[in-house]
């Protein structure tokens, strides 16, 4: 019996790259390949891309030279690119790599096998197609192997807001939501499998509106069919935009047991102009009233946000504005960046702020952020929380899960194991994380 091929993925980026990844392991585990942990020992190195951040393609360039002795030792390795830096640059990733084997963009991950049977005959592939058919439907059916937890669930693609700094409409597509009865035999397969927490992801996952048996469904819909899912016992989802946070959504923060008291809502900026700029539709008061609203609907929600700082044009008083949202929300997670030009973006033409002012404003901004959450973390101190087991802590005898509201919890001396829910009572707050003991 021959050597199973090994392949190697390095995973840049966002939640969703972490989801396909491991939808391609699985398509390429169908030609005979399993992961390894090391490029070193691989018949097949995928580097899934992001090109959200700055120098995104460059950071790839580079990582792809540290291959080149690799592949001067082993003639047979293929090593292909995919993801957004891989739709953004196509052939010119081939032209100034050409160790470079295959090129395949987010949508056309499903033609891998047949892209990587191509490479196999000594020719290059290449693929940034976004094509009609379902890639999720086209994939090979995830192995029933045992899984942890928790995991992603794809459910929504792309994005139309075309926010002024933003390449995801150019290298996601338009937005596409999957249909509902496919994404409810996933969650159960998911299930099935070990799983009790479920986080539905997309670009812009609150646009969600696939099919469903009475027509389009939306994702407080979705969310509603997946709390009858016996086994599963949480429900997140992520990233939203505030302009599709509708009502059904907010009621079902307060009603929907399984669905948890977290929600990611990025704002961008507490400035008008600045938001009128970034072409995000909506203002920081409408922001804020709609936090207003959610917190009607879910009193003890913990909200987490993005921000741009530096964004072209920001004066000292728009970036004032967006300290004073913050001081207003007092977000229990933030992450905030400062703003970096993606060419071929309507921001990237503008005139920029100067990049010491910008670095002043984000440690500023970050401060702020880091106190805040401090403050709320020490708060669930004496609460009890419901923590979802994950894995064993840096100390023998602990073991570490999440709460219902995103926070890491470590027990020590408890008898629980991965997948195991419980009560459990707060009794210290760290620079990271919580320490508590069981109910």
């Amino acid at each position: 019996m021959s050597e199973p091929k090994k392949l190697f993925i390095k995973t840049y980026g966002c939640q969703m790259n972490v989801y396909d990844s491991e939808r391609m392991a699985e398509a390429l585990g169908g030609q005979g390949y399993v992961e390894t942990k090391s490029p070193d020992d691989a018949d097949m190195i995928l580097l899934n891309t992001c090109h959200i951040r700055e120098k995104a393609a460059e950071k790839v360039y580079s990582e792809l030279g540290r291959f080149k002795g690799l592949k001067a030792d082993k003639p047979d390795l293929k090593i292909g690119v995919a993801g957004c830096v891989a739709q953004a640059e196509g052939e010119e990733i081939m032209r100034r790599q050409p160790l470079v084997d295959l090129v395949v963009g987010p949508q056309s991950y499903h033609r891998l096998p047949e892209m990587e049977a191509k490479t196999r005959e000594g020719e290059k592939a290449l693929d940034t197609d976004f094509p009609e058919e379902d890639k999720f439907e086209k994939l090979k059916n995830r192995p029933k192997a045992k899984r942890g937890p928790t995991a992603f669930l794809t459910v929504q693609e792309g994005c139309d807001k075309f926010c002024a700094f933003c390449v995801v409409p150019y290298t996601r597509g338009a937005e596409v939501s999957r249909p509902a009865d496919r994404i409810i035999r996933e969650a159960q397969d998911l299930v099935e499998r070990g799983v009790r927490e479920i986080t539905l992801l997309g670009q812009n996952v609150n646009a969600y509106h696939g099919a469903g048996p009475n027509g389009d469904m939306t994702l407080a819909g979705l969310i509603w069919e997946l709390n009858k899912v016996d086994g599963l016992e949480r429900i997140r989802f992520t990233t939203s935009h505030p302009n599709d946070m509708d009502d059904a959504l907010i009621e079902a923060h307060g009603t929907c047991d399984k669905l948890m008291p977290y929600l990611h809502l990025p704002v961008q900026s507490g400035s008008d102009k600045i938001l009128k700029r970034m072409n995000r539709s909506h203002t920081a008061e409408s922001y804020l009233r709609l936090i207003e609203r959610i917190r009607d609907a879910r009193p003890d929600i913990l909200m987490s946000g993005d921000f741009i700082v530096g964004f072209p044009e920001e004066t000292d008083e728009d970036f004032q504005a967006t300290l004073d949202l913050v001081e207003e929300v007092k977000y229990g997670y933030a992450y905030s960046f400062k703003y970096s030009t993606r060419p071929g973006t309507p921001a990237a033409e503008r005139p920029q702020v100067d990049a010491e002012v910008a670095d002043e404003r984000l440690q500023r901004l970050q401060a702020m952020i880091t106190r805040h959450q401090r403050e709320i973390q020490d708060s669930m101190v004496g609460q009890t929380v419901s923590v979802l087991f994950e894995k064993p802590g840096r100390q023998t005898g602990q073991m570490v899960g999440k709460s219902e509201y995103l926070h890491a919890v470590h027990v020590s001396d408890a008898d629980v194991l991965s997948g195991d829910l419980h009560r459990v009572r707060i009794k210290s707050s760290g620079a990271n994380s919580l320490g508590g003991e069981l109910v």
